[in-house]
């Protein structure tokens, strides 16, 4: 009885307390509601949507009156060879993008960090930044007018080369991948790399000191400070990506693409627009897409379970 008194004085005197929480953080709810009511509008109501793959889907009918198809079209999609071709595009693109594209930002973070002329780095990361914020058109536009047969490059091979003929970089499917990969690391590297220079803030610079009286070189301080400093961030930026892994994008894949290279362009992102929209086939490309976001979820789910081990865990 006496317990049960007391747990309720307690909760007398600490009510008021939570209430003055409330209130003083008011400010702070009001500027997260339109960012909690976009992820409600635009992220979890969508969600409805996932019936449509277990569902012969119809205009007519809608999605609640169409008639249950059970995972026929689960079935339609492991026995088509053109999805079993796309899928293989789409993980050889993504993992060859990441593999490339991840890295990049942390050794360009790491290169400005060891710029001292404040100036030169300002202007350096301002030419950095800038292809980040310019749309995909723009960026995929600039691409094929470079890289084109008669474009900067062909011209300037043609000069200091003397070659009579261009170079076909975008009907070529190496050269192509080096030229989808390239400008994916132009556009992306330089803002990615803002997380990593703010975590290298972090960094006592005392350590460097200290290295560097003992008589540590450059490279040994960047191995053995830089690096484990930012390491927390790395794993955190890590398990994010392995969620886009097998999500390559539509905008500029479509765009870059062309029938001489659709042997390696078409990906999931080109195969649903292709056969959903302008094919009209939403229940199967609806299948494709909850497959897609069903290896994303289990890609993040196990690289975490695999940076827990170290405690460098996100959930």
């Amino acid at each position: 009885m006496r317990s049960a008194v007391a747990a309720a004085k307690k909760g007398a005197r600490t009510n008021p307390g939570r209430i003055r929480l409330w209130k003083s953080n008011v400010p702070l709810w009001v500027m997260f509601l339109p960012v909690l009511i976009y992820f409600i509008l635009f992220k979890y109501l969508p969600m409805g949507g996932i019936v449509i793959a277990f569902k012969d889907y119809h205009f007519r009918e809608g999605i609640w009156n169409s008639p249950w198809a059970g995972f026929k079209h689960f079935e339609m999609l492991w026995s088509s060879p053109d999805f079993m071709k796309v899928l293989r595009n789409t993980i050889v693109i993504s993992v060859v993008g990441f593999a490339i594209g991840f890295p990049f930002p942390i050794l360009l973070a790491v290169l400005l960090n060891e710029i001292r002329k404040r100036w030169y780095k300002k202007i350096v990361q301002t030419l950095i930044y800038l292809p980040h914020f310019l749309s995909m058109v723009i960026v995929t536009g600039i691409v094929i007018t470079v890289f084109s047969s008669g474009g900067a490059v062909n011209e300037l091979a043609q000069t200091l080369l003397g070659r009579d003929e261009p170079i076909p970089f975008l009907y070529k499917i190496p050269t192509w991948l080096g030229v989808y990969f390239g400008s994916g690391v132009w556009q992306e590297a330089g803002f990615s790399a803002i997380i990593y220079l703010a975590a290298l803030s972090s960094v006592d610079p005392s350590l460097y000191e200290a290295a560097a009286m003992d008589g540590a070189p450059k490279w040994k301080q960047i191995w053995h400070i830089t690096l484990p400093g930012i390491r927390s961030t790395i794993v955190v930026m890590f398990i994010l990506q392995m969620g886009k892994l097998i999500d390559v994008g539509f905008d500029k894949v479509y765009m870059l693409s062309n029938p001489a290279v659709s042997q390696i362009s078409d990906v999931i992102s080109t195969y649903v627009y292709r056969v959903g929209l302008q094919g009209g086939q939403f229940s199967f490309t609806a299948a494709v897409g909850l497959f897609e976001s069903v290896i994303g979820l289990v890609l993040v789910l196990g690289a975490n379970a695999m940076a827990r081990k170290f405690d460098q865990g996100l959930f």
